[in-house]
């Protein structure tokens, strides 16, 4: 309290009067108008006054101390609160600069909103032309499902325009997008078109719409025409069943003969610009080579395919079906019939050869389980020798004596009869040699079994017999037969070789049996096949016809019989 009412002043030098401020004018005024008495009982009158006022003072602040308490308190919370005002304020002043940032963004957000306000007005005002717009992929989708492709060209072109025109458009850019998805995928549709099959007319029409879609040039358009071609025609022929070889082959020949030829056709009316018989030098050779590598397959085919085939008049079909397919496609300059011949004298020399060897081995079983025991003559001998004089081809009788031998000109008619059908005249001499190279192996069993088996007397003159008649009747019997397919096919010369051993061996035995017993066979030695036996040196040829049938004995069951319902024998 005292300290708020003495305010002491600062000492002053004696003899100097303080300058007085404006407030304290009047007083030194006074002071001057003073006489020195009463300014020698100034300071005590001063004193007085301010004992006085300091007294007034203590009374005030006794009186009013909770009023001094309460400024106090309340000077002091004033001074903490523009403490904290100051704090806040330098607070403030911070965050000012980020206040006006959020406000410049805040202006901007609006002015972004009040933009999209706008184009949303706009697009409010276009949405009909907007959705047409957007719903073109799904109606170019519909309508190539629905295979109108003049329509989805049309609308494939118009979004490229808008493209073209709007290339910074997301929406347009989207939608150019969408619509080349669609567009693969007609272009997988007409690809597929051209993988089944379809007429020229259509064939055009789709190449008029791959023209307009602009995937492929020239070249590659006609590439890929003849790569779908090639797929469609594989695909037929990888579907006919091979289980059949006669089918396959005869069905493959008729695809090919159709199919390539329409193909070939398609090509050069779709591609009208080629010069007529120029293909090759106009678009790089690939019509001619496609041609080129269908008919290798089907080459390649048959020569994998014929070897299976075990019947000589299905050979016949399938070269006159290949023939037939190669003089139709001749039309179209892809005739191949000069290289049928090869394939098929391969399969008809495999197929004779088979057959022969087939029937040598059927020949020496039934000789080494043959029993030699006597058979009752042939009664219709003298009906079969009227017959042979009517026909050569008639099949001998008196082989029906002799079951091994039966066996064995069963096989070798069998054998040509299949050969009949398709008999390649390149075939003669290497046919001729397989016959005589079969009688030589009868010939060579022959003897070899008249050396390893032990034959008593009448086993012997039976074994003689069947040798006789071997070189008699069967060897003239199937010269003549042979040269029904190719007339003068068997060399006498090489055939007198082949059965040279067994001749012989009926020469010796029947000379040692003539020698021990005159009375049995006195006459076999003398009869004899020579070099120049009439039946080998027979002058008379047949020709054979495409249809004409050698009869043959023919061996079931255990026992030979007639294919023309000849007679029946069994052993």
């Amino acid at each position: 309290m005292a300290s708020l009412v003495s305010n002491p002043q600062p000492a002053m030098a004696p003899g100097f009067v303080p300058l007085a401020n404006v407030a304290q004018q009047p007083y030194v005024s006074e002071l001057l108008s003073f006489t020195l008495d009463r300014l020698h009982k100034e300071p005590e009158l001063l004193r007085v006054d301010a004992e006085r006022l300091r007294r007034q003072m203590q009374e005030v602040a006794v009186g009013n101390y909770r009023a001094f308490i309460t400024a106090a308190d309340a000077l002091q919370s004033v001074r903490e609160e523009v403490s904290s005002i100051d704090k806040h304020l330098e607070s403030l002043i911070s965050e000012v600069p980020k206040l006006t940032s959020g406000c410049s963004e805040f202006m901007d957000s609006a002015q972004q909103i009040l933009e999209k306000r706008r184009l949303n007005r706009t697009l409010l005002a276009n949405h009909s032309t907007l959705l047409d717009l957007l719903e073109i992929p799904q109606l170019m989708d519909t309508c190539v499902r629905n295979g109108n492709y003049d329509e989805a060209l049309d609308l494939e072109a118009f979004v490229l325009k808008l493209a073209t025109m709007h290339s910074k458009l997301p929406v347009i850019q989207s939608l150019a997008e969408e619509v080349k998805q669609t567009t693969q995928s007609m272009l997988s549709q007409l690809l597929q078109r051209l993988r089944s099959n379809i007429q020229l007319p259509e064939c055009l029409r789709v190449i008029g719409y791959l023209r307009r879609l602009g995937v492929f040039n020239e070249h590659e358009m006609r590439l890929q025409f003849l790569k779908c071609r090639e797929a469609w025609l594989a695909a037929i022929i990888d579907d006919l069943d091979q289980g059949n070889v006669y089918e396959f082959l005869k069905r493959m020949a008729d695809c090919h003969r159709v199919h390539l030829f329409d193909v070939v056709t398609q090509y050069r009316a779709i591609f009208a610009d080629d010069t007529s018989g120029n293909e090759e030098n106009y678009d790089g050779g690939l019509l001619f080579s496609w041609a080129m590598h269908r008919i290798t397959s089907h080459l390649n085919t048959l020569q994998t395919m014929l070897p299976k085939t075990t019947e000589g008049v299905s050979l016949a079909i399938i070269l006159e079906q290949c023939m037939y397919c190669a003089m139709s496609l001749g039309w179209v300059g892809l005739d191949f019939r000069g290289l049928l011949p090869s394939l098929f004298e391969a399969s008809v020399h495999n197929l004779f050869v088979r057959n022969m060897a087939a029937t040598v081995e059927s020949f020496q079983l039934v000789l080494d389980s043959h029993r030699w025991v006597p058979l009752p003559s042939v009664g219709l001998a003298s009906k079969g020798n009227n017959e042979e004089s009517q026909d050569d081809m008639a099949p001998p009788y008196s082989l029906m004596e002799h079951p091994p031998l039966a066996i064995f000109v069963n096989g070798v008619l069998a054998a040509l009869n299949e050969l009949r059908h398709c008999a390649p005249i390149n075939l003669k001499s290497v046919l001729a040699l397989e016959l005589v190279q079969a009688l030589q192996t009868v010939s060579d069993y022959l003897v070899l079994y008249n050396k390893t088996r032990m034959l008593r007397d009448s086993e012997s003159t039976l074994f003689l017999a069947m040798c006789r008649a071997f070189i008699e009747v069967a060897c003239p019997y199937c010269v003549r037969c042979f040269s029904r397919c190719y007339p003068g096919g068997v060399s006498l010369t090489e055939l007198n070789k082949a059965i040279e051993a067994v001749c012989n061996l009926v020469g010796r035995t029947a000379s040692g049996l003539a020698r021990r017993d005159s009375g049995v066979n006195g006459s076999f030695s003398s009869e004899i096949l020579p070099s120049n036996h009439p039946s080998l040196n027979s002058g008379k040829q047949a020709s054979l016809g495409n249809h004409a049938d050698s009869g043959s004995v023919v061996v079931e069951n255990g026992g030979p019989t007639n294919s023309d319902n000849g007679p029946q024998i069994s052993e």
